[in-house]
């Protein structure tokens, strides 16, 4: 049974319209989400300026944390994958550290749920895709090697105009272009391309775990909050045992 008071946070870049519905949708009955956006300028979803949007998210945390915090979450999350691409794996875990410290308030990444996640379900090696651009993509497949993930493929989407006009079904297509003979998982990477609705259908098809930055954040949320509430047709994670 969840706690009707349960509340969960997130922090959202600007221009982002995906993850507040996606949220709504995943959050099991008696859990309420709640948003601060973050502080970043330039053209939102859009692969140019991708760096310096990060940074900025990244240079505003402390405020927006403090600001989320006033809701009295259970858990904050920072809902955007390619900030903990900018940041590295020791820079990103010592900044959870010090918000988590800084409020009292746990404080995850999208990304360090993604990990959180592979390791719940005893997973290793993974093909991954994204909505970036190739530059991004590699980065993204470094960062999960540096964390003792085996990445045997990774592809990023043709032809992205801007990150939030895409669909599941863009999604889908980008993960059945993978080489996924060794996988045994698929991870589709960021939280700006809509992917709930391609979640169950791929596991389906393919025969194994599929997940992404979004199912794999509200997965570590409710865990860290304490919820056990199973939230089917998402893909597997989300109905484990946490």
């Amino acid at each position: 049974m969840s706690n009707p008071s349960t509340r969960l946070g997130f922090l959202v870049p600007p221009g982002n319209p995906t993850t507040e519905p996606e949220m709504f949708r995943l959050a099991p009955a008696g859990v309420s989400v709640h948003f601060t956006r973050m502080n970043a300028s330039g053209e939102t979803g859009s692969h140019l300026g991708q760096e310096a949007r990060n940074l900025s998210q990244i240079a505003h945390l402390d405020e927006d944390v403090r600001r989320m915090a006033l809701v009295f979450p259970q858990v904050i999350v920072m809902a955007h994958t390619a900030s903990s691409y900018t940041l590295g794996r020791q820079a990103e875990a010592e900044l959870v550290e010090r918000l988590s410290a800084q409020t009292g308030v746990p404080f995850i990444t999208a990304f360090g749920s993604v990990i959180a996640a592979l390791s719940h379900l005893g997973i290793a090696r993974i093909a991954v895709g994204t909505p970036y651009g190739s530059e991004w993509t590699a980065r993204g497949r470094a960062h999960l090697e540096a964390h003792g993930i085996e990445v045997v493929d990774a592809r990023n989407l043709e032809n992205v105009r801007n990150i939030y006009d895409e669909t599941p079904q863009r999604a889908m297509g980008l993960v059945r272009s993978l080489d996924t003979r060794r996988a045994q998982a698929v991870f589709l990477s960021g939280v700006g391309m809509p992917t709930l609705d391609a979640l169950q259908p791929l596991e389906d098809e393919l025969g194994m775990a599929v997940l992404s930055s979004a199912s794999a954040m509200m997965w570590n949320a409710l865990r860290i909050a304490g919820v056990s509430t199973p939230v089917p047709g998402f893909g597997r994670l989300l109905t484990q045992e946490r």
